[in-house]
Order: C-alpha cells, then sequence, then structure tokens
C-alpha cells in the first residue's frame, strides 16, 4: 500500500509488486497483502479507541451479545452462544445478568412455544444507542482534528466500513440460520 512516503511491508503478506507470499506464509493458503493487513491494523487501532471511550460498566462479550440481538433480533441461548464464540454455560450466565439489568429478557418463541428466546428490552436498546453515540462523539473528535483531505477520505470509505460491518451481520446471521436448519433437519428424523 502506498502511504505517500513508503511501502508498508508485514511479515506474512504478500511480497511489495508480486502478489506472491513471502518466506512466512510459503504454502499457506490464505494471507492478507500488504494492503489488506495495513487497513485492518488500522481498524483494529480504531476499535481499541473506540471500546476504551466507552462505558465499562458490561463486559465487551455482554456488549456484543446486546449488539447480535440488536441487529437479528431474538435468538436461542444456544444460538448466542455459538455466535459469539463463548460455552453454552457461560452465555447463560451473561443472559441471567443482562436480564437482572433489564437489557434483555427471556420470551417463549411464537413459532414454538417450547423454545425459548433471548430478546433485547427497550432498555437495552437505550443502553446501546447510548453507547454507540458515546464511542462515535470519541471518533468524530478525533476526526474533527485530522486535515481536510484525511476526513474526506474516511468519508469516502464509510460505504466499505458499512459493508464490512454486514459481512459480519451476515456471517452471525449464517451461524444462527445454518443451527436452526441442523435442529429442523434432527426433528424430522
Amino acid at each position: 500500500m502506498r502511504t505517500g512516503q513508503a511501502e508498508i511491508e508485514q511479515p506474512g503478506t504478500r511480497q511489495a509488486g508480486t502478489g506472491q507470499a513471502s518466506a512466512g506464509q510459503a504454502g499457506t493458503e490464505t494471507f492478507l497483502g500488504a494492503q489488506e493487513h495495513a487497513i485492518a491494523a488500522a481498524i483494529d487501532g480504531l476499535v481499541a479507541v473506540a471500546v476504551r471511550s466507552g462505558p465499562r460498566d458490561i463486559s465487551l462479550t455482554a456488549a456484543s451479545t446486546l449488539a447480535t440481538l440488536d441487529r437479528g433480533g431474538p435468538c436461542r441461548l444456544t444460538d448466542l452462544a455459538e455466535i459469539e464464540g463463548v460455552a453454552q454455560p457461560s452465555m447463560t450466565t451473561l443472559v441471567t445478568g443482562l436480564e437482572r439489568s433489564g437489557l434483555a429478557e427471556r420470551r417463549p418463541s411464537r413459532a414454538d412455544g417450547r423454545v425459548v428466546l433471548v430478546a433485547l428490552t427497550p432498555a437495552g436498546a437505550d443502553y446501546l444507542r447510548t453507547r454507540r453515540r458515546a464511542r462515535a462523539a470519541k471518533l468524530a473528535g478525533l476526526i474533527s482534528q485530522l486535515p481536510a483531505a484525511q476526513a474526506a477520505a474516511l468519508a469516502d470509505a464509510v460505504p466499505a466500513m458499512v459493508g464490512l460491518r454486514d459481512l459480519d451481520t451476515q456471517r452471525r446471521r449464517a451461524v444462527r440460520d445454518s443451527k436452526a436448519v441442523r435442529e429442523s433437519e434432527g426433528a424430522t428424523l
């Protein structure tokens, strides 16, 4: 990636201009190019800024779980555990805490009364909005300090950043949907 001064090369990425893997990546099917690595590293740094600027009254996993419910709607506890990458007993404990805080609730599924879904409460939705506004305000303050050309470049990148977020939302939905299909197939056998 050209930064205006020098080409960025990261260990384990393509050799600049060759499209080939460096020695650290030989034989690996997937690898990031220097440009993708630089973008990912920059986004990771911004995520760290956003996380540090947010409230710390719940864990990051709890906040992520609320965001999953916000974007995807009510969900089985087992699906939430899989989506968030935690064990089901840990998710049970987390959801119980979110219920006690009034941020989430368990309710029967309309489609199958035997199934219990975890859902975001109005207070949970308000909490997420407040949390997102605080992070956005912190980042907006930093963006306002950038030179105009860099701020404009970020504005131009907004559709791509939204696309990245949407890809993750799709991934999370696919996990939920594939599990639902497996369970329904198991019920018909």
